[in-house]
């Protein structure tokens, strides 16, 4: 069996009439938030669709935007020049040049497929909305027009803190550091030597070569006593060295091996032969 319905409540007359009178009567206690048009300019937002903005330096006349208008509202006339070439036995290349770009607003439903397609970023939307005509033959604007509204056209948002840098910028980011990165490679390295003295006069001044750490190369230390092209041969002793005490004997003979071993017999000898005589 159905759930009977709760009774209702018998409806007092004029109660209707009341909540009207009662919103009516909050409303005109509270300040009013009219903006006077045009005395005040309403505040859009930055993605309103107002106008079509021209921006003539980017625009190649590639025709993309008109073939892709469903309306068939875009108007564009040019004609080729020859480029002289940019260096001495070049050819010569051809450009096309903008003679004319017009919009028929009557025609244009808004639909931004212009703007999207367009590979050059030339066409850009535009907040301004206050261009009406007293006759439809006068809402096809020229390039002229259509290059005033561009200079109304808001910049775009700041990206999230967690969106993507944008492709161009990291291509040109990384083609910067690889550059900076060559030229670094390419510069000569800088001498760490230059300002420390030889080592012949750092143990002039009292500083032994070897507290000098790594950076000492071996070509400024002087060669150790026991080089054998650098031994100095002791001088002859005198005619009386036979009569001289035994413990200076024994000094000299503690010195025979450091005398090199290349040398004649007869130079090491000599001290003992003259002696004899």
């Amino acid at each position: 069996m159905a759930a009977s319905l709760p009774p209702t409540r018998p409806r007092v007359p004029g109660s209707g009439l009341a909540k009207g009178l009662a919103v009516t009567l909050r409303t005109m206690t509270k300040k009013t938030v009219t903006e006077q048009y045009p005395d005040v300019q309403p505040d859009l937002p930055p993605r309103t669709r107002g106008v079509i903005g021209l921006f003539e330096e980017n625009c190649t006349v590639c025709m993309l935007c008109a073939r892709e208008c469903p309306d068939w509202c875009i108007y564009i006339d040019s004609h080729k020049e020859t480029v002289p070439p940019a260096a001495p036995g070049g050819r010569e290349r051809s450009r096309n040049v903008l003679d004319r770009f017009a919009i028929d607003f009557s025609l244009c439903m808004y639909c931004g497929i212009c703007i999207e397609v367009c590979p050059f970023d030339a066409l850009f939307w535009s907040p301004e909305f206050e261009y009406a005509e007293t006759d439809i033959r006068d809402l096809t604007h020229e390039r002229d027009r259509l290059r005033e509204w561009m200079w109304t056209v808001p910049a775009p948002p700041a990206l999230d803190p967690g969106a993507e840098e944008p492709k161009e910028i990291a291509a040109a980011r990384k083609t910067a550091e690889k550059l900076a990165a060559q030229q670094d490679a390419e510069k000569p390295p800088a001498p760490q030597d230059a300002e420390k003295p030889p080592a012949s006069q750092q143990e002039a001044a009292g500083t032994p070569a070897a507290q000098q750490g790594p950076t000492a190369t071996p070509t400024t230390r002087q060669a150790p006593a026991t080089t054998r092209s650098a031994a100095p041969v002791p001088p002859a002793p005198p005619a009386d060295a036979a009569t001289e005490p035994h413990a200076d004997e024994q000094a000299r003979a503690a010195e025979r091996p450091t005398r090199p071993t290349g040398e004649s017999r007869q130079q090491t000898d000599s001290p003992r032969q003259e002696g004899k005589e």
